[in-house]
Order: C-alpha cells, then sequence, then structure tokens
C-alpha cells in the first residue's frame, strides 16, 4: 500500500531524473498548481538536450548536479522511479535526512484522484497519442483539461512552451495516459478508463490481463477497443462501456464499410455511432496509419464517456496536429530522402509504424536503438519477428547497442543477437554499435524515394540525431 497522496502546495517536490519523459510534465503540474519543485538528472549532468533543462529553470525549477547536494532539508519530498538505485546520491542524501520516497506514480496517482473527473488511458500501445488527442478534445470543446503525457503534444507548443508534454487547465477534468509496466497502473481511480490494447511488453500476457482487468473495473465509465480480442474479453459482463472498432461489428462507434481514406499525410474516415439512431460523423486525421484510426476512435469513445457529444469529438480532431516523435516527418532531403522520428520501441509499436510506411511507396531504412539491455531480451524475439515480418527484400533494418545512461544492468546480451534473429526470420539486417556511424552508414546507402526512421525510446537524442541526419542527407 502506498502512504497517502502529497498535497503539491505543502511539502518541497525534488525529483530525481527530472528531465524524462514521464518526470518532466509531472513536475510541470505540480508547479503549476504550486508546488516548490527542484531537481536533477543524469544527463543534464552529460550535457544532454542542454535547451530542456534551460526551459525548465525559466519556469521557476531549480536544477542541481545529480550529487545530493538538492537534498537539503527533512521537509522535501524526494520523487523517484522505483527502479533508481539505492547507491544514487539523492537517494543515499534522502535516507540520511529521512525524507518521504514517492515514485512518480504514487504522485501522479495522487494528483489525479483528488481531481473531480479523472480520465486514465491504459494499453500496451497508443497511450500517449490517444492521451493527446483526447486532451485536444476536452480542450477545444471548453473543458479545460490538465494532461499529463509521455510526449510533446503539438497542439500546445508555443515559442514559450516547447516541451509542451502537460497543461495545467482550469477545469474539474484530468487525462493521464497511466503505466502497466511497473504495475502501478492500480492506482489510479477514474472516472472513465480507457483500454487500447493488451499485448507482449514489458510483463507476462497473465499480469497484464490482470492488471487491465481491474483497470476496467475501477473506472464508472470505460471505453474500451473490441478490435484487440483481449480488452473486448477484459470488458464482459461491465456497463457504461462505451466500445470502439474498426472491424468488430458490435461496437457503438464504428467505422463506415468502405469509408477509409488513407494517403501519406492522414488519414479519413465515415463513424457511425450505433447507439444513437446510426447517426454518421466525418472523421479526418492529419496523420497516417490505420492504428492512428483505432487511436482517434478510442480518443472519441473516451470524450463521449466522459459527456462529449461524439460530432464535437470528431471535429476537434480535424485540427490534432499529433506528437513529437509519433511519426513525426523531420523533412525531405534535397536528393529526395525523407527521414522520420519515431518512438516505436515495443514489437506493436513498431508494427504500426512499419506498417504506415508500407502503405506508401519506397524503400524503407529502419533505424532501431533498444531502449534498454533488460527489454531486449524480454521481447528481442518478437522485435525480430516485426522487422523481418513487416519489411520487404530492399529494406534493411540497422541497429545499434542500447541506450545506456550507467547503472548495473547486465549487458551480456545486446544488438548483435537481434540482428542475427532477424537474419534466421529472413529479414535484412545490420549492426553498427556505434550511433555515429550509423548516421554514416545511412547516409552511404540512402537514394531518392527511401523513408528513413529513427526509432526508439528513453533518449531524447534521437531528435537530435534525426535532424542532423538529415542535414547531411542534403
Amino acid at each position: 500500500m502506498s502512504e497517502a497522496p502529497v498535497d503539491p502546495t505543502a511539502q518541497p517536490l525534488f525529483f530525481c531524473g527530472i528531465g524524462g519523459s514521464g518526470m518532466l510534465p509531472l513536475a510541470m503540474i505540480a508547479r503549476g498548481l504550486g508546488a516548490e519543485v527542484a531537481g536533477s538528472d543524469r544527463s543534464r549532468d552529460q550535457g544532454r538536450t542542454p535547451e530542456k533543462f534551460a526551459w525548465l529553470e525559466s519556469k521557476g525549477i531549480t536544477l542541481f548536479p545529480q550529487d545530493g547536494s538538492g537534498i537539503v532539508s527533512a521537509e522535501q519530498v524526494l520523487v523517484a522511479s522505483a527502479a533508481i538505485e539505492d547507491s544514487v546520491p539523492e537517494v543515499v542524501r534522502a535516507r540520511e535526512l529521512g525524507c518521504r520516497r514517492m515514485t512518480r506514480a504514487e504522485l501522479l496517482s495522487g494528483l489525479f484522484n483528488a481531481a473531480p473527473a479523472g480520465i486514465a488511458v491504459g494499453g500496451t500501445s497508443g497511450k500517449s497519442t490517444v492521451t493527446a488527442m483526447l486532451g485536444w478534445i476536452l480542450h477545444a470543446c471548453g473543458y479545460a483539461p490538465t494532461i499529463m503525457n509521455g510526449a510533446v503534444m503539438k497542439n500546445f507548443v508555443t515559442e514559450t512552451e516547447p516541451f509542451a508534454s502537460a497543461v495545467v487547465g482550469g477545469g474539474d477534468v484530468f487525462v493521464a495516459e497511466v503505466d502497466e509496466s511497473d504495475g502501478s497502473i492500480a492506482l489510479y481511480e477514474p472516472a472513465v478508463s480507457v483500454l487500447l490494447n493488451v499485448s507482449l511488453d514489458h510483463k507476462s500476457m497473465e499480469e497484464l490481463r490482470m492488471l487491465f482487468r481491474n483497470f476496467l473495473r475501477a473506472g464508472r465509465a470505460r471505453a474500451v477497443n473490441f478490435d484487440d480480442e483481449d480488452a473486448l474479453a477484459l470488458a464482459e459482463g461491465l456497463d457504461n462501456v462505451v466500445s470502439f472498432a474498426i472491424e468488430h461489428p458490435g461496437a457503438r462507434l464504428a467505422v463506415v464499410e468502405g469509408s477509409i481514406a488513407p494517403d501519406a499525410e492522414g488519414i479519413a474516415a465515415s463513424i457511425v455511432d450505433r447507439q444513437n439512431g446510426a447517426a454518421m460523423h466525418t472523421l479526418r486525421l492529419a496523420m497516417p496509419g490505420m492504428h492512428n484510426l483505432s487511436n482517434a476512435l478510442a480518443a472519441v469513445a473516451g470524450a463521449v464517456a466522459a459527456g462529449v457529444p461524439v460530432h464535437d469529438a470528431c471535429a476537434a480532431l480535424a485540427d490534432f496536429k499529433g506528437l513529437a516523435r509519433r511519426f513525426d516527418v523531420i523533412g525531405t532531403s534535397s536528393g529526395g530522402v525523407t527521414v522520420i522520428d519515431d518512438f516505436g520501441h515495443n514489437p506493436e509499436k513498431c508494427r504500426a509504424t512499419l506498417r504506415t510506411l508500407k502503405a506508401q511507396p519506397g524503400r524503407v531504412i529502419a533505424f532501431f536503438q533498444p531502449h534498454g539491455y533488460g527489454p531486449l531480451r524480454q521481447m528481442g524475439h518478437e522485435l525480430a519477428e516485426t522487422f523481418a515480418g513487416e519489411l520487404s527484400g530492399d529494406d534493411i533494418t540497422i541497429l545499434c547497442d542500447p541506450v545506456y545512461f550507467g547503472g548495473t544492468v547486465d549487458r551480456s546480451e545486446g544488438s548483435e543477437r537481434i540482428v542475427d534473429l532477424i537474419g534466421q526470420a529472413g529479414g535484412r539486417a545490420e549492426y553498427v554499435a556505434e550511433r555515429a556511424a550509423v548516421a554514416e552508414r545511412i547516409v552511404q546507402i540512402a537514394q531518392p524515394g527511401d523513408r528513413v526512421v529513427v526509432m526508439g525510446a528513453r533518449d531524447d537524442t534521437l531528435t537530435v540525431f534525426a535532424k542532423d541526419l538529415l542535414a547531411r542527407l542534403a
């Protein structure tokens, strides 16, 4: 059992790893609610993404080296991932002073559960996109939501808010993506539970089914993807379900057969609401891919479960601009090579991205940087099958060593094994240990009409890599 949630205005908060995709927006929400916020980050000490840390300081957040110097009082609450080693200086100092320690999920769930109307987005893949879509719908419809995301939401980016992965609203609604990988999804008490899909990622399928079943039961209303067999089964017997699907014939919100119109820049379809006299609505997205059509249906269903009319939700999505690092087209070089930055890091996310690419002509060069040695061991076979199965003979996959920022993780098995597995499954892959050498290899082999996709998680510098690669290809 976790301790009672912290009143964010009552005690100073210190975020260990404040620049991370999950920590940064939470720190911004806590700061927006009036908390005194400070933090440290190993990436800052290493000189990575200095502009992001300068922006945090401009928002009134005090930053320290990750040497324990920022922990000075027993009144401070240390917010740190459960995976942070006990040897990290902040953890050592907090223990010496008797500071309370909370995980990111404990703090977030406390803030979320205190909101009058919390909408939680769960599932193995698509959470950030659906959270952003849902947040934008509610914003456009005047609900003034607070939004907690793991990615920068382009609709909310301005000159003064370049890292808009969080929005502090003035309304009753709190929209957040919730994480199943560490089991913390069980901490949330949503008014609306949105379940997208259930597939292998950080936990076994048995564990995932149990977590998502309880997640659905915790909600007072639910939005559920009936195209996903596990999600459909988990919703059986529950009431207040707004179901959605592209193919399943029993869903409330569904796509009219023959109405899907995809192109390289987006996708459109006619949506039918079977509970409202089979009323039809037009849905247009400036994002390509069938998975994004499913994501949009999920966002509409979540909004409907919260009381938004289907028409209003669909209309708002016409202005949705997408997220950074979610099939984010960086540009096309003068030589005709397009570079795309993408968060794909597990089999399902990678499959969705590769299928979107293969729906259009042109060779694919997929550069994949694994987001850790542990995940690579757990899902290596599935990743290899995904790259081998989704790409054709002319395409190529390139893997470098997994991202590693230090620590005691077992590094005995790396990317070489995955390259071998891709080859055994009939695919074409290369192992290039250093990322800098990957760029040289891509420049060497890229041809007009190629699409180069840069894939991976937990490393903001992948976007810098993608932009530099585009410049080199020019």
